[in-house]
């Protein structure tokens, strides 16, 4: 039985570590070669990449600093010389500054729009074009629980995801006629290696918070992108599908639920 990503190709943006790992293997596990974007962990790219080698796929690890356009443009030149075409991109490297707003140094700001929003555009720019030559393309963009909701002391990253979410729905309707789908995937609570540092007890405290009762791990997040790298999601645009547990969908509320 033929794999639902068989003989198609991706390139992953952060994903020497984290989220952007986990959708790596989890695309290469579907059938995916992928190219391992990372801009300063090299060794935890290239463990990656030899991840989804011992999967039977191909895969590579490739340097740039995805808010940067010559970088970009030089990932994308070595990316043509590996694969004849591209047929998925993940736009998943992020950063966060946490901070008051006016504590902000505008250097951080601009580092965290750089890589978050200005990286989002300049490699759905570079992978549309090519993808528009192959008449398709699958484009699936990483947001955040702050695409809905305001996340205090973190301005420029959830100003940063709510682009993302707006700049998803433009993109799905130029690159439509081309044959080129773009959703957003937004998890929520998601236990990985930066989420483990923030408290004493991430996963306890966010559980306690989510309809289902647990946090997420990198691969429920990846399954989702996966989904929408499918063909099951051949005739889906323009659409934030949120890998929450309910999270942000639960409301203050001040009884308890079910009464």
């Amino acid at each position: 039985m033929a794999l639902p990503l068989e003989s198609k190709t991706a390139l992953v943006t952060g994903a020497s570590k984290g989220i952007g790992k986990g959708i790596a293997l989890e695309l290469a596990r579907a059938g995916a070669d992928v190219a391992v974007n990372y801009r300063s962990d090299r060794a935890g790219a290239e463990a990656t990449a030899a991840a989804i080698s011992a999967l039977g796929r191909t895969a590579f690890a490739v340097e740039a600093d995805v808010g940067d356009s010559a970088a970009v443009d030089r990932m994308f030149g070595e990316i043509g010389q590996r694969f004849p075409r591209l047929d998925i991109l993940v736009n998943n490297a992020g950063t966060q500054v946490w901070k008051p707003l006016l504590e902000l140094a505008e250097s951080e700001w601009d580092r965290v729009i750089a890589t978050n929003l200005k990286g989002c555009f300049l490699c759905t720019q570079r992978a549309a074009r090519r993808m528009k030559q192959a008449g398709s393309g699958r484009i699936v963009n990483i947001g955040s629980g702050c695409n809905k909701t305001p996340f205090p002391n973190l301005v420029s990253y959830t100003a940063s995801k709510g682009g993302i979410e707006m700049f998803t729905k433009v993109a799905a309707m130029e690159l439509g006629q081309h044959g080129i789908t773009v959703n957003c995937v937004a998890p929520g609570a998601i236990e990985i290696e930066r989420t483990r540092q923030e408290t004493g007890d991430y996963a306890g405290t966010w559980a306690a918070l989510t309809p289902l009762g647990r946090v997420g791990e990198p691969l429920d997040v990846a399954r989702a992108v996966a989904f929408f790298a499918s063909e099951g999601a051949a005739f889906i645009t323009g659409q934030t599908l949120w890998v929450d547990g309910g999270l942000f969908t639960h409301p203050i509320w001040p009884y308890p639920v079910g009464s």
